[in-house]
Order: C-alpha cells, then structure tokens, then sequence
C-alpha cells in the first residue's frame, strides 16, 4: 500500500467519435445515438467536475462537437493523437497530466456514467489513494469503470473485454465500495439504461432516456 497521503487527481475520460459510439444503443436510440453519447458524457464530466477530489477532468477525444461541448462544462480537451483505441488514447491523456500536474494521481473514468454522483467519485478515488493502483468494477461485474494509479506509479489501462481481471492480474487493488452505485453503472445496452433511470439520471442525460424509452418497441 502507499502512504495515503492527501493528493488530487487528474480524472482522464476518453470520448468516442459520437458517430461510431454506443453501437449496442442503436436498436433503441436510432439516429440519436450520437446525440445520447453525448449527453452520456456531458452528465459524467459534470459529475467528476463536481468531486474536489478532482482538481480537473481531461477528456481526450477527436470529436469537434463532443470536444467542445464538454470544454464548455469545464474540461480539458486534448485530441485522441494516437488514434489506436482506448487504452492509447488513456496513456495518451496521462502522459497529458502528468507532464503538468506531476505531483497528481491518474484516473481513467467511463464516459457513460449518467447516474454517477460526485460524492461517488470522490469516496472511490479516497480509497484508491491507499493503493498505487486501483479499480472499481462495473454492474455486471466483468468491466471496470474506474481505474486509478498514484503519483508516479506506472499508468497502465486495461479497459475492454473482461477488464476487471486483466486490471486484478496487472496489480491493481479491487475496491469493493458500498453505496456507488452510480459509479458502477455504465451504459452500454437498453437494459443498462433502465438500471441507470432508476438510480436517476443527470440533466442532460434524463430527458433524452426518457423519450428513447418511452417510444422504445416493446422488448427493447
């Protein structure tokens, strides 16, 4: 364990261009799917903007709109220069905080977390600060949905199929939270969404959820 001494975070989000985001969405958001991810996002920025564990949000993203929108909320936006998946485009961003902000942690954060509170957030990267890395395991609990490494130590994401035990056999330390409820429910499927409505939506996420599902075909 490290010496959990108090220190801030650099929280890294990586956002897809919206055009090829959410495809397993697509049965129930149609053409809006792009403009749900964007929301999606937007929700989540706001939510790890209002953690003061956070001392900033880092969106790294090639998406002109989805760049922009959320530089509006507060975030920082650096584009996706790789340009060779999720886990680049977090190293990416990390080498971003760290050649300024080197005395902060690393945090990379899902974008669709529309149900994410800042107490959550904040709760969660407390007790990653006891460990040099550290992770939080989705809903399903196959995923990871936030994966996080103390100053100086070795930022190595691992996010895709079956994350959660390719973080666990990498080093990082499970953190079983109780009451983050929001920080475990990403948004990938129809079912997903329901389970996020019930927890209660972000602003810009809750409207749109609320149409997409009340015009939903029955079974989606």
């Amino acid at each position: 364990m490290t010496d959990n001494a108090r220190f801030t975070w650099s929280v890294l989000m990586p956002v897809k261009v919206l055009a090829q985001a959410k495809s397993r969405l697509a049965p129930l958001a149609g053409p809006r799917r792009g403009e749900f991810a964007l929301a999606l996002a937007c929700d989540t920025v706001t939510a790890a903007l209002g953690s003061r564990a956070a001392a900033r949000v880092i969106v790294i993203t090639d998406d002109q709109v989805a760049g922009s929108a959320l530089a509006e909320l507060g975030a920082l936006v650096v584009p996706d220069e790789p340009r060779d998946g999720l886990n680049a485009a977090l190293r990416h961003g990390a080498a971003h905080a760290a050649a300024r902000w080197p005395g902060s942690g690393t945090a990379a954060l899902s974008a669709d977390l529309p149900a994410l509170r800042p107490a959550e957030l904040g709760r969660a990267l407390r007790a990653a600060a006891a460990w040099p890395s550290a992770f939080v395991a989705d809903a399903a609990g196959d995923g990871t949905t936030l994966y996080a490494a103390a100053p100086g130590v070795p930022f190595r994401p691992a996010f895709g199929l079956a994350s959660r035990s390719r973080h666990a056999a990498g080093g990082a330390a499970e953190l079983d939270l109780d009451g983050i409820p929001g920080l475990r429910r990403d948004v990938d499927t129809p079912d997903d969404l329901r389970g996020a409505v019930a927890l209660g939506l972000g602003p810009r996420s809750a409207p749109l959820a609320a149409e997409l599902l009340r015009c939903a075909p029955r079974g989606r």
